[in-house]
C-alpha cells in the first residue's frame, strides 16, 4: 500500500462521538428533602461535577440535560454559569426515569451516531471510564461500566436470612450506558409501550434479545443516593482517597 493510500485511510477512520442524555429529573425522595443534585460540594453544584466530566471529554460532542419542570431554568443558568459548550439542550422531563430517558433521546440528533445515558447524581465519573465505554459501545453496540460486587449477599425473607447468594459473577452496573443510538432507540419505546418497568437502559436492550458488554467500572464512581454519600462524593472528588 502507498504513502498515500495509507494517509486516505487514516483519515476516513473517525473517532467515534457521542451524545450524553444526563437524566437529572429525578425527585431526591431519599435524601430527606435535599435536592441532591444541588447540593454544594466545594461551592460547586452536583450536578455542575457531572456535566463537566463529558464537557471534558473529547469523544463527547453533545450533552443533553433532562430535568424537572422548575430546575430547567436553573440548570440552563447553571450551563451558562459554568460556560458548559455542548450543553444543546436542558428539557423537561416525564414522570418516570424511562420517560425522561426518552425525551432526551428524542432530542438528539439525528446523525447521532451512539448515545450514553447518565445519572446526573454521578459527579465522579471520570473521562477514563466514559471514553473506555464509548470505545466498547462503538464495537459491540451496547456497553456499560460494572465492577465487582465485594461485599457478602445474603437473600432475607421476613427479617431471617435464608441463603448465602454466590458473588463470583456479581457486578454492580454503573452509568454512563452507552448504545447505538437506534438500538437505545427501539428498545425504550418498546418497553414504553408494553408498559414494562425496567431498573436500568441496558435491561431494555437485554429484553431485545442484545449483547451488552462490559468495561471496568470505578468505585469512584457512586450514585448520590442518600445523605450519607454527600461526605463519600466529596472525599472521591478532593482525591481524599
Amino acid at each position: 500500500m502507498s504513502l498515500f493510500s495509507i494517509l486516505n485511510s487514516l483519515k476516513r477512520i473517525k473517532p467515534p462521538t457521542c451524545t450524553v442524555v444526563i437524566a437529572a429529573a429525578g425527585t431526591s425522595q431519599r435524601c430527606e428533602g435535599e435536592d441532591k443534585l444541588f447540593f454544594s460540594i466545594n461551592d460547586k453544584p452536583v450536578v455542575a461535577y457531572t456535566i463537566e466530566a463529558f464537557e471534558n471529554c473529547k469523544l463527547i460532542n453533545d450533552i443533553i440535560v433532562v430535568t424537572r419542570e422548575d430546575r430547567v431554568n436553573d440548570i440552563t443558568k447553571l450551563c451558562e454559569q459554568y460556560r458548559f459548550s455542548k450543553v444543546s439542550s436542558v428539557i423537561n422531563g416525564g414522570q418516570t426515569r424511562l420517560e425522561s430517558v426518552l425525551s432526551g433521546i428524542r432530542a438528539t440528533s439525528r446523525n447521532t451516531r451512539l448515545i450514553a445515558i447518565h445519572d446526573g447524581a454521578r459527579p465522579c465519573i471520570s473521562v477514563d471510564v466514559i471514553e473506555k465505554t464509548i470505545h466498547k459501545a462503538d464495537k459491540g453496540g451496547a456497553a456499560a461500566p460494572a465492577v465487582a460486587i465485594a461485599s457478602t449477599i445474603k437473600k432475607i425473607k421476613d427479617g431471617i436470612i435464608v441463603q448465602t447468594v454466590d458473588r463470583e459473577n456479581l457486578y454492580e452496573i454503573q452509568t454512563p450506558q452507552i448504545f447505538r443510538a437506534e438500538l437505545i432507540k427501539a428498545a425504550l419505546e418498546k418497553a414504553q409501550k408494553k408498559s414494562i418497568e425496567i431498573t436500568d437502559d441496558c435491561m431494555a436492550v437485554e429484553m431485545l434479545g442484545m449483547l451488552v458488554h462490559v468495561v471496568d467500572g470505578s468505585r469512584r464512581n457512586i450514585k448520590i443516593t442518600t445523605n450519607e454519600d454527600f461526605g463519600i462524593a466529596e472525599a472521591f472528588l478532593n482525591d481524599e482517597y
